[in-house]
């Protein structure tokens, strides 16, 4: 079992799993020939199901084991594996490999950083003087590379020498799996959606409904207050959200209490259009599909599908808005919530990134 890749994109590397480590604790990764795959099925909330193409992470990628495709699964933490990965931002490489300490196997992120060397920075600093005009003039103390009027002739060898490589490593624990320990997995079924619609800025909305969750939480802690009952923990489940679409661009975004009704709606959003070809009956079944009867139902209120989700988990699973890359959310009309983020390949002709966010909705 081997396992070797240079990192070609470190940052967005560093964002995904920053997005994944506020929805679980660890993650199942299976490595594969041409794909990286995390999912994440916590106890209660958003399950995610990751698949990244290995060029919009890696420059070269080695695997190998016994299995088909040469898949490797590992069971990996994911607090540690990001700040790892952190560490390594602005360095000059990285690269991440499967090794074995103590009869213990880790992902080993090997980090080279170029800095400058300390003693030439204070030789120059100490040197330093101001001219007339006001500019910094280096001289040199022992005269060998001052020019006739005393300022010195910069050597771009010597500045070169003066840098060097400084090679850190990370250790990340993890644990192997056999394939058959997760050959049960798989992702959830549902039915066929109602609406496709494309989400507006991420950020915008995880702004937007954080500030709906903190009104909700004060109004329930002030009712808990004046009941003289227990403050919620931060561990309870948050207030419920109301989200809804259309299939003519519209998205609202609600929150309702005994003490509070407040809404937001954007308008003008797009709802792709699904493809024939990937729906069961093909032209004849999209005449029949949940989606174009709610089209053909316009913008009156039996138009829009409707879910209700909790508040904490959703502002958690819209951290993923800070990797960029176009969303869409597919209502399951009170009953599921589906989102598709899609993240764009730098080099020209990749294929797309798509993580899938089973979002944990109530059942009314």
């Amino acid at each position: 079992m081997r396992f070797n890749a240079a990192i070609r994109n470190i940052t967005t590397f560093t964002k995904f799993a920053a997005s994944l480590s506020s929805l679980g604790k660890v993650a199942w990764v299976r490595l594969e020939e041409e794909t990286l795959r995390f999912t994440i099925i916590p106890e209660k909330g958003t399950q995610v199901w990751a698949v990244l193409s290995i060029d919009s992470i890696f420059e070269t990628y080695t695997i190998e084991s016994a299995a088909p495709k040469n898949a490797i699964n590992l069971e990996v933490p994911i607090a540690p594996l990001h700040r790892a990965l952190r560490s390594a931002i602005g360095a000059t490489s990285a690269s991440l490999r499967l090794t074995k300490k103590d009869n213990i196997p880790y992902l080993s992120l090997t980090i080279v950083t170029s800095i400058l060397n300390n003693h030439s920075s204070i030789g120059l600093a100490n040197n330093k003087n101001n001219n007339h005009d006001g500019h910094e003039v280096y001289h040199h103390d022992d005269g060998n590379n001052n020019d006739d009027d005393g300022h010195m002739n910069f050597d771009f060898q010597t500045a070169a020498s003066r840098h060097r490589e400084t090679i850190i490593t990370q250790d990340v624990p993890t644990r192997v799996l056999s394939a058959a320990s997760v050959e049960g997995i798989h992702e959830p079924r549902c039915r066929e959606p109602d609406v496709y619609i494309l989400l507006p800025s991420l950020l915008q909305l995880k702004n937007i409904s954080e500030r709906f969750t903190k009104l909700a939480l004060a109004t329930t802690k002030s009712g808990s207050a004046s009941g003289n009952t227990s403050t919620l923990s931060a561990n309870a489940p948050g207030p419920r959200l109301e989200l809804s679409a259309n299939m003519h661009g519209s998205l609202r975004l609600g929150i309702a209490t005994d003490a509070l009704n407040i809404a937001s709606v954007w308008t003008g959003l797009s709802n792709p259009e699904l493809d024939p070809s990937q729906v069961e009956g093909g032209e004849e079944g999209l005449r029949h599909h949940p989606s174009t009867r709610m089209r053909a139902l316009g913008s009156q209120e039996e138009g829009w599908a409707k879910v209700r989700i909790d508040g904490r988990d959703w502002g958690r699973v819209l951290s993923v808005g800070r990797l960029g890359g176009r969303v869409i959310a597919c209502f399951c009309h009170e009953h599921a919530l589906i989102l598709y983020v899609y993240i764009s390949n730098d080099e020209d002709g990749g294929e797309e990134s798509v993580l899938t966010y089973y979002i944990s909705c109530y059942i009314v």
